[in-house]
């Protein structure tokens, strides 16, 4: 999934009468979960825009709350590869891997959220509504990863059924990952519904998956999201 701007707000920004409705309203927007909200505060809030979700078929494919606002830091562009697995009853998300243009984000990503992350050069413009996307990884130590592409979304929003694939593959509301001891962690998240679009891309360059030795070789079902706020609890071990 690419996620062109990922803009992640403290509390202390809530004050702004804005933001403040905006993420009361995402709160409040519960029937469609699978599962209640968690109990606790969420520790960060998210903004994605412009998503492409590229799914290919495969045999067995920020900041946190109440820290200041830093520019730097809030706002940057990001990639990932993941799969689909669920556990305990709640479906979620598997990362193989996350790209990210800071540093800063991605060494704390790492080490709070045990994520994959990795440091990446991306460019990101929009032209003549084309979003162009460029990513290429430069973290130490780890596989080279590139990524070419420019997308748009097509037509209007659809309506996702739970029985259908767009649904399975996009409405989940946690993700998985291992910490340090190689204990199973999960991460709860909240969000509206997807604003799902059809999309069309064109791929140019794409080598995300060649070190986890999976080569997609069909066409990918695509689908854009133009915005989604996002809040996040902390992830806790898995029993």
């Amino acid at each position: 999934m690419l996620e062109p701007l990922a803009s992640v707000y403290s509390e202390n920004e809530l004050v702004d009468k804005a933001l403040q409705t905006r993420m009361s309203m995402v709160l409040q927007e519960v029937a469609h979960r699978p599962w209640p909200l968690p109990a606790g505060p969420w520790v960060m809030a998210q903004s994605w825009h412009d998503l492409l979700f590229a799914h290919w078929p495969v045999d067995t494919g920020a900041r946190l709350r109440g820290t200041p606002s830093l520019p730097w830091l809030s706002a940057f562009p990001e990639l990932n590869v993941r799969t689909y697995v669920t556990n305990g009853g709640k479906p979620g998300v598997w990362f193989f891997s996350l790209d990210a243009g800071n540093s800063l984000a991605v060494a704390i990503a790492r080490a709070w959220f045990h994520l994959p992350y990795f440091r990446a050069r991306i460019s990101c413009t929009e032209h003549e509504g084309w979003i162009h996307y460029g990513s290429e990884r430069t973290h130490r130590r780890a596989a080279t990863a590139l990524l070419k592409v420019r997308y748009r979304p097509v037509g209007g929003v659809v309506s996702l059924q739970p029985w259908t694939l767009e649904y399975f593959l996009t409405e989940r509301y946690c993700l998985y990952a291992t910490d340090g001891r190689g204990h199973v962690i999960r991460g709860e998240i909240h969000h509206p519904p997807w604003p799902l679009q059809r999309a069309e891309a064109e791929l140019k360059r794409n080598t995300m998956t060649e070190s986890l030795g999976i080569a997609p070789a069909s066409q990918p079902l695509l689908h854009f999201a133009r915005r989604r706020d996002v809040v996040v609890w902390w992830p806790a071990r898995l029993t």
